[in-house]
């Protein structure tokens, strides 16, 4: 980490009150250990790629009139933690990239907190297309996106699944309850562990939410310790 990374990380500690850091061994293993990327166990049905190549140029609902660029996710395929956010904004849309924009910048920020990288993590979202004007997901758009969210989790297999807002973990989760009564608990789902946080635009317009996203951030962090053990 550079001196400009480094300034980075400690204005978003700074910013959500913390004074202190835990460098004990469990706080650090997630990323020390050498096997740290891990290979599946196992050869997966299919990859990242054949997926892609699967949605093409979707014309599935209509969201494809509107967007310049799919936005299919990016990262590690072989992450134990991966990212789920709700939907590209204008700059994912613009660059076919997932999180690039200033909730992308602030969630690098709570990556590095748990002293990971963006490129140790898999990131992606529920919708692969903008939807105009960055309004709420319909229900048409979801049904027609998660099949590929789901074989894009099947395939990566990761120990942990973060779900960024209400959108990203009503539908991992397939339920219909609200952030508030899902955020910071542990869900078992198809052999992954879920868990749902503060989506990072959230954040942007409530910096006085980023603590809470810090506890969730150290659960994740002692959860895939404990996975590892």
């Amino acid at each position: 980490m550079n001196s400009d990374e480094l300034t980075s990380q400690l204005e978003f500690f700074r910013d959500i009150g913390v004074e202190s850091l835990d460098v004990s061994p469990a706080a650090e293993a997630v990323c020390d250990r050498p096997d740290a990327h891990r290979a599946p166990l196992q050869e997966p049905m299919e990859d990242l790629d054949s997926i892609r190549a699967d949605i093409g140029d979707c014309q599935r609902c209509k969201l494809a009139r509107t967007r310049t660029n799919i936005v299919f996710g990016s990262g590690n395929p072989n992450a134990e933690l991966v990212f789920v956010g709700e939907a590209p904004g204008y700059d994912e849309d613009q660059q076919g990239l997932p999180f690039v924009g200033r909730a992308g910048q602030l969630l690098t920020k709570i990556i590095e907190s748990i002293s990971l990288k963006r490129e140790d993590v898999y990131i992606c979202n529920v919708l692969k297309c903008r939807p105009p004007d960055n309004r709420n997901p319909e229900p048409d758009e979801v049904a027609s996106c998660n099949p590929f969210l789901k074989r894009q989790l099947a395939t990566i297999r990761p120990k942990v699944v973060c779900c960024l807002g209400t959108f990203a973990a009503q539908t991992v989760l397939q339920t219909a309850a609200p952030i508030s009564r899902l955020r910071g608990k542990f869900f078992d789902m198809d052999g992954m562990r879920v868990i749902a946080t503060f989506h990072p635009a959230y954040l942007l317009r409530s910096p006085e939410k980023k603590r809470e996203v810090w506890e969730d951030m150290k659960q994740i962090r002692a959860e895939l310790f404990r996975l590892r053990s």
